[in-house]
């Protein structure tokens, strides 16, 4: 597949991200204060960056653990299929979860993965989500935390990617077409 060529401009610098990501993980504690342990789980690829720095800030007893949905496949859109790839490795039943997302766009995959760990009976389940793209939701869901709320572009960056490209920009950029 021939990608356009584009370039990325800057949208949230690493700086804002990282004290958003202070800022929620002292909210996050505030909830979750009495937790034997909060399992995290991240929604993979996107979120792996996040999750990382996420976790560093909060002062809990966590465990990591990961799913890997897709509904995007290497373009633009959503294909609104959401696909389990790669499941939990430890059952969830009576246990404190939060899971993480990279962005809510049409909101079917953290709706769906939602509904999939509800049923297997969570003490609790939260999300948060490091960007919100609410012009573009096709799904009644809003994540219970959100890093910061973004118009309809399409970006990269901090573990979102274009076709594979761009993950490890420290920041979030806005792609823009050059041709």
């Amino acid at each position: 597949m021939t990608q356009r060529p584009y370039v990325v401009d800057e949208m949230i610098s690493a700086k804002a991200i990282a004290a958003r990501i202070e800022a929620l993980s002292h909210e996050i504690e505030a909830v979750f204060a009495d937790t034997e342990k909060l399992v995290v789980v991240g929604l993979l690829r996107g979120s792996f960056v996040f999750i990382a720095d996420l976790v560093r800030e909060l002062n809990l007893p966590v465990e990591v653990d990961f799913i890997e949905a897709s509904s995007y496949g290497s373009g633009m859109e959503s294909s609104r299929e959401v696909r389990i790839l790669k499941d939990l490795r430890s059952p969830i039943e009576g246990r404190d979860v939060l899971v993480v997302e990279d962005i809510v766009d049409t909101g079917h995959t953290l709706h769906h993965v939602t509904n999939l760990l509800k049923s297997r009976d969570p003490a609790r389940l939260r999300t948060i989500a490091l960007l919100d793209k609410p012009a573009r939701r096709e799904v009644d869901f809003r994540a219970d935390w959100t890093g910061f709320e973004i118009p309809d572009e399409f970006v990269v960056g901090y573990g979102i990617d274009y076709a594979q490209r761009n993950r490890n920009l420290p920041y979030i950029g806005k792609v823009r077409f050059t041709d």
